[in-house]
């Protein structure tokens, strides 16, 4: 399907050639649509939303040197790069894994916020927070914890949705996420003293020292192909004895790989050795699908880990 993100160029003409080549992909005519948006293309040759239409395109029609030639044209006709052109050049080959463009990830989310617990939950029978929860409570008997904890950060909180699922165990919850849109939403739910619109590291960079007992991530590591800061800082942030849980996708490979979903999956030797090279004990790390794609689900780990 056509990415539902669109960015005017300004030129009347060439946003019909786009909308006509859309119809046209959506009815299945890949050949036409690809000419009609190289035709807008060639009317605006920064039109950011043809050229990713168009490196899409080329992409399903097998034309992998064209679409790689229409991704980067995109990418360099919007900075932000809110497309994610990056990203499917990364798919491609074209380049290596990195970080996500963070003006993707927020219009990613801010496109989706209004709509997100429907897709999620209904459509594709996400159940992180569960996940997460059950793994908590577990680590906890084992580890002789108390399972109730005065001070929790929801790392890439999205609408709110563990937040829900911790209620009854978190007396003081911060929620940080990089989308407002995202925040919006989650700050209509009345769960968090404080909500943050920021990159998950720098949300974690601006908490003090040992001030939070737990910290939980619902399928927010999965827009992060290096995660060995973001647990180096939550070390830092947890109080001695606290409780790090989160929610990754998996391979049976080495290493971190980008997903045809466009998110990173993370090998379970690579977990193991981020955990343990940031001086953090290692409770468990369960395998886990916490949704499905095309109606298979999704392999994964749930990992909790504790700060000594």
């Amino acid at each position: 399907m056509p990415s539902s993100l669109f960015l005017s160029s300004g030129n009347l003409l060439a946003d019909r050639r786009y909308d006509f080549g859309r119809d046209l992909q959506l009815r299945g005519d890949l050949e036409a649509a690809a000419d009609l948006m190289a035709q807008a293309a060639e009317l605006e040759p920064g039109f950011a939303s043809a050229w990713f239409a168009l490196g899409d395109l080329r992409e399903v029609l097998g034309q992998r040197a064209e679409a790689i030639v229409a991704f980067t044209r995109a990418r360099e006709a919007d900075p932000e790069d809110r497309h994610g052109a990056r990203m499917r050049l990364m798919r491609l080959g074209a380049e290596n894994i990195a970080a996500m463009p963070p003006g993707y990830v927020r219009a990613l989310f801010d496109q989706y916020a209004p709509r997100f617990d429907t897709a999620l939950v209904h459509d594709l029978d996400y159940r992180g927070p569960q996940v997460l929860r059950e793994a908590v409570l577990t680590a906890c008997e084992g580890a002789t914890l108390p399972a109730h904890f005065n001070r929790a950060i929801d790392l890439g909180c999205g609408t709110g949705l563990a937040a829900r699922e911790f209620a009854s165990l978190v007396d003081e919850f911060i929620g940080v996420d990089l989308s407002p849109g995202m925040i919006e939403q989650a700050r209509a739910t009345g769960l968090y003293a404080r909500l943050d619109v920021i990159d998950m590291l720098q949300g974690l960079r601006g908490e003090s020292d040992a001030s939070a007992a737990l910290i939980i991530a619902a399928d927010a590591f999965v827009y992060v192909p290096d995660l060995r800061d973001l647990l180096r800082e939550s070390a830092r942030v947890l109080i001695p004895r606290g409780l790090l849980a989160f929610t990754v996708e998996t391979h049976s490979g080495d290493g971190v790989v980008l997903g045809r979903g466009l998110r990173y999956a993370h090998s379970a030797d690579d977990m193991r050795d981020a955990v343990s090279g940031v001086g953090l004990k290692l409770f468990a790390m369960t395998p886990v699908s916490t949704r499905t794609e095309a109606g298979k689900a999704v392999p994964g780990l749930v990992v909790t880990a504790g700060k000594a």
